[in-house]
């Protein structure tokens, strides 16, 4: 397979796993994680005689799996090691074939948390003699909202095993769930949250009106061996494949909408130079390898820095280089400030060409200063509603509730318009002396009535 020396994360995490120690590791991706572990695991199934399943790798996506279980039949090809890779999307019989692996204790399984939560539920996954835990892209699993299936899959493992923890990010949330899940880890950092140096990064100050000529434009003096264009919103792949299309590119998109036979399908031939661009959400910027891309365009910035990192990163791999390009509108500029300051380095910003016309001024302040106002309001939103839906349960506040309701309501209950000793009450007249100022002895009787209103509620 032609690996001619370890990679930095390599050589770091392969004598520690073989040490059987936990692991916490972080590294940039395209940097061979997968081999890191992989290897290792490998070498000691290889002299085990386990008559079960050994290993667990848990996933966030189905083209990760997937790719991981081919790696592994690579690495394995003179070892007498059996995968499987489990993951939804399939017809009937993947999941016939994924229980008979599961049932029979295929050595390595690598999973997408929902899937094997699902197998879980029918009551044949026996993990009680599990050796090892990996948790590859942990940090893709949390954003993705992962964290409870991972913290039920783990309440069935047995607790003495070996935990593996690969990340290319390492935010709070990843070291809270290493605590609860790792034993006295060692720990791997190598170059987090950096792109590699072989990335040629710009960014143009476009507005979206302007983005498909510019993407003309820029396609027609790029040497494009394979692009990947990264939009944020599923709904854009399509558009975006189309416009392609129209300007004589052989592109195709890909979504999670997709049945997986086809999302496999266009995958291969992406591999295959079958076309030359991809279209795609942020499923394809973790843990994906393929060779030759020459190419990243983001088609806007993504909401989070650190995807940015991944998206990049599906280019320049294995010590290569590339050249990664993003489209930045008026409104993304605030975004752009935290990848720079993320990555710690400033991006070259350049201009439309004459042809198009000029795009936004990069004044990420002026768009940054409305953003909190809008996060604040919407923090207050929830406060609000809490704070109502508790005031019931208020003595002081019942009554006031009440009284609103029936000023505006014209209605009263009968049966205690019954219970007053005075004539019976006439809405209209109420509600005109409340509009106005109470006289003095009115103000008891009408507090009553609320309190008599309150009471037989």
């Amino acid at each position: 397979m032609n690996f001619r020396k370890p990679t930095p994360i390599q050589q770091a995490a392969i004598p520690v796993i073989l040490e059987n120690h936990d692991l916490i590791a972080c590294a940039q991706t395209g940097t061979g994680k997968t081999a890191a572990y992989v290897l290792p695991l490998l070498d000691r199934i290889s002299h085990a005689k386990h008559d079960h399943t050994s290993t667990l790798v848990l996933v966030p996506t189905r083209e990760l799996a997937k790719q991981i279980d081919d790696q592994i039949a690579g690495f394995a090809y003179f070892v007498p090691a059996t995968s499987i890779a489990i993951y939804g999307g399939n017809k009937g019989e993947s999941w016939d074939q994924q229980k008979k692996a599961i049932t029979s204790g295929a050595d390595i399984i690598i999973a997408t948390p929902g899937r094997l939560i699902a197998h879980m539920n029918m009551g044949y996954v026996k993990f009680d003699k599990l050796d090892y835990l990996v948790l590859d892209e942990a940090d893709k699993m949390l954003d993705m909202g992962f964290m409870p299936d991972l913290l039920r899959i783990v309440s069935q493992l047995p607790v003495k095993r070996q935990t593996l923890m690969f990340s290319a990010t390492m935010p709070p949330k990843i070291r809270e769930l290493a605590r609860k899940i790792l034993q006295n880890p060692t720990e791997i950092n190598l170059g987090i949250s950096k792109p590699a140096e072989g990335i040629d990064q710009r960014m143009y100050l476009t507005y979206d009106k302007q983005k498909p000529k510019l993407l003309e434009h820029l396609l027609k003096d790029l040497t494009v061996q394979s692009m990947i264009v990264f939009t944020s919103r599923k709904s854009a792949v399509n558009d975006i494949a189309r416009i392609l299309q129209k300007m004589g590119h052989k592109a195709e998109g890909i979504t999670s909408d997709r049945t997986q036979e086809e999302r496999e399908a266009t995958l291969q031939g992406f591999r295959n130079k079958q076309f030359q661009i991809l279209v795609a959400t942020d499923i394809m910027s973790r843990g994906i390898d393929i060779d030759n891309i020459s190419h990243i365009l983001n088609y806007d910035v993504p909401q989070d820095a650190e995807d940015y990192i991944h998206r990049i990163g599906r280019t320049a791999r294995a010590a290569t280089t590339g050249t990664a390009i993003t489209f930045i509108n008026e409104k993304d500029q605030g975004r752009v400030v935290r990848i720079e300051r993320l990555i710690e380095r400033e991006i070259p910003k350049l201009e439309n060409p004459e042809d198009i016309g000029p795009g936004p001024a990069f004044e990420p302040n002026k768009h940054r200063e409305s953003k909190p106002r809008n996060k604040s309001n919407s923090k207050n939103k929830p406060k609000t509603r809490s704070h109502a839906a508790k005031s019931p349960d208020q003595p002081i506040r019942k009554p006031n509730a009440t009284a609103r309701v029936e000023s505006k309501a014209p209605k009263i209950n009968p049966e205690i318009g019954a219970e007053r000793p005075k004539k019976p009450f006439e809405p209209k007249k109420r509600n005109s002396k409340r509009r106005g100022p109470k006289p003095e002895g009115q103000s008891q009787a009408s507090d009553t009535n609320t309190s008599l209103k309150t009471a037989e509620e």
